[in-house]
């Protein structure tokens, strides 16, 4: 149990009131399951006892909430905007979707933000790349490199080996993490000087040179019949309003598999059942936050930019499709897949 819960009272209607950095945070239903053996209470209970990793994650971003109430196996609720008569002590941040519409998201300064999440029956939740004092130029640039039919988590670490590298040779750090199922995440820290169209660019052209350096194994196509039994990088989770589980955060999948930070060394012996709401707050006391060193120093997105660039003008690849529930973006190709493109 983190430090930060420093009381703890049972109410008369069984529920369970907290106090979480100063702040109150009612449990109902505290026993209701939401994991085989994992009741609410000890989901909560988790969230607190990996309080400084999950906040390193989550602080001061917009973040949505992946909500279960009747527990993993129920009916999801994928909120974006703030839950109706939130505590006044939440703090909020107003978001801009990709249609041009706004809203208020949560925007977690306190660790009893996080809690209060939990109590809604959050098990994941979905921090943005921006910060609130910027939320149109991210600070983190993020890599996901998603397995496709055919390939395995063990595929995934292998390429990453590869972009590991590259980032290197670029003077840039990356830092991985398990996504709580099949794929790897890697973050690097930038300057918040860029939009979104442009990390996402960024993104592309790092993917288009992995995938040169390991075409049977990488591909950065949108189309998936194009993608084969490759490691898709998946360049449109850098597009507004796109995210990804954090780290620390628990995932509705059997054994409560966390998003897990791990280190480069360990990384090549990781499974994806290693990290798992048992297993972490144990690891988290005894090793700490593997992340911890992501804030160290911001990262210059110019020598991706220029290699977006040159595979432009070297090799004519230019921007890649968005997602279908994105407006047309400037220099964007036609959204149709090549095999309806070749019956026309």
């Amino acid at each position: 149990m983190s430090e930060v819960a420093s009381s703890v009272t049972f109410m008369a209607s069984e529920a369970v009131e907290l106090t979480v950095d100063g702040h109150p945070v009612r449990v109902s239903n505290p026993h209701k399951p939401y994991f085989p053996g994992v009741e609410k209470i000890q989901l909560v209970e988790y969230y607190l006892a990996v309080g400084d990793g999950i906040m390193r994650a989550l602080r001061d971003r917009p973040t949505y909430l992946e909500r279960y109430p009747e527990g993993a196996e129920g009916e999801q609720i994928y909120q974006k905007r703030v839950p109706p008569r939130p505590p006044e002590w939440l703090e909020t941040v107003s978001i801009t979707f990709p249609s041009g519409r706004r809203a208020d998201a949560i925007r977690p300064t306190t660790l009893a933000a996080v809690a209060y999440g939990a109590q809604l029956g959050t098990i994941t939740f979905h921090p943005w790349p921006a910060r609130s004092a910027d939320v149109d130029h991210p600070d983190e640039l993020r890599i996901d490199l998603d397995p496709q039919p055919g390939t395995d988590f063990a595929d995934a670490v292998k390429a990453s080996a590869t972009v590991r590298g590259y980032l290197e040779e670029l003077g840039m750090a990356g830092y991985p993490k398990t996504s709580g199922g099949r794929g790897l995440h890697i973050y690097v820290r930038i300057e918040p000087r860029w939009t979104f169209t442009e990390v996402r660019r960024a993104v592309l052209a790092l993917g288009r040179e992995v995938e040169r350096r390991m075409p049977e194994l990488v591909t950065t196509s949108w189309w998936k019949e194009e993608r084969g039994e490759r490691i898709f990088i998946d360049f449109n989770q850098m597009a507004r309003d796109r995210t990804m589980a954090s780290a620390y955060s628990v995932r509705p999948k059997p054994g409560a598999t966390v998003s897990m930070p791990v280190t480069w060394d360990e990384l090549p012996d990781v499974e994806p059942e290693d990290g798992t709401l048992f297993t972490l707050p144990a690891r988290f006391a005894k090793l700490g936050d593997p992340m911890a060193a992501l804030d160290d120093r911001a990262y210059s997105l110019e020598p991706l930019l220029e290699a977006a660039e040159r595979d432009e003008r070297d090799h004519g690849l230019g921007d890649a499709p968005y997602p279908p529930n994105y407006p047309k973006m400037p220099g964007e190709p036609m959204r149709v897949q090549p095999s309806r493109k070749k019956q026309v």
